[in-house]
């Protein structure tokens, strides 16, 4: 079955709002398994304005299924960061520093020379290497060329264009994933699923691995109480 994990970003922002440890993030990380969750995904960035650096190391040693650490590569803090905590997987993101989310995926191309030296970097640790990519075939062909072990389907466009039609909106995605499981890599995906769109997405594609579901989960648990909003996306995952 596709494993939920949850990106837990969002209670961060909340805490760095006011300061101090409310709501207590590593406390939510726990909680989170503890209410079914398959994993837990965190991004760090720079700035620290939501999961701090000091978070991840805090957090590592309370995770019992999977953590998976989600950045850019291109800092080299960040690097070094996985290293030293040595996450079940790492997740290479070409975000901008100023970038308010995620909004690509790599060129694996053009960058190849790059993420080819990560993964290697990576792998040397025993760390699984996803890399983010639009839903392009040639972007999960050239992942593979580079030595990832998964790809992870930035999938913001597909929850926008899943109101109007969801089957043209899933297609690309489609096409991305059939190419990297002949390819031979595992597939993630990621970014503005929900509650709404999710089944549909593994409906269309059930080889799915992982989902990182944050945003919309932490929303949707401020109506619903996490561990029922945990539950109803394991429900809708069930579906497919």
């Amino acid at each position: 079955m596709t494993r939920l994990s949850v990106n837990i970003n969002k209670i961060a922002t909340i805490r760095n709002a006011r300061g101090g440890n409310v709501p207590n993030v590593t406390r939510a990380a726990v909680a989170c398994e503890d209410f079914g969750a398959q994993g837990i995904t965190v991004h760090p960035r720079p700035d620290e304005r939501h999961i701090r650096y000091s978070d991840v190391r805090e957090i590592r040693p309370l995770i019992r299924t999977e953590f998976n650490i989600e950045g850019n590569p291109t800092v080299q803090s960040f690097v070094d960061l996985v290293l030293e905590v040595v996450p079940d997987q790492v997740t290479l993101v070409p975000d901008g520093h100023n970038a308010i989310t995620s909004n690509a995926g790599w060129d694996t191309l053009r960058n190849k020379d790059l993420l080819t030296d990560l993964c290697q970097t990576f792998h040397a640790k025993g760390i699984r290497t996803s890399i983010f990519i639009d839903p392009d075939p040639a972007m999960a062909a050239g992942a593979a060329a580079c030595g990832a072990d998964r790809v992870e389907l930035y999938t913001a466009a597909y929850a926008e264009g899943y109101p109007l039609d969801p089957a043209a909106a899933v297609a690309p995605y489609l096409a991305a994933a059939r190419q990297a499981q002949a390819c031979g890599l595992g597939l993630n995906a990621g970014h503005d699923l929900s509650l709404e769109n999710l089944a549909y997405f593994l409906k269309a594609i059930p080889w799915v691995d992982e989902v990182s579901i944050g945003h919309a989960l932490i929303s949707d648990a401020l109506y619903m109480g996490l561990e029922k909003t945990i539950q109803a996306y394991l429900s809708q995952i069930r579906k497919k």
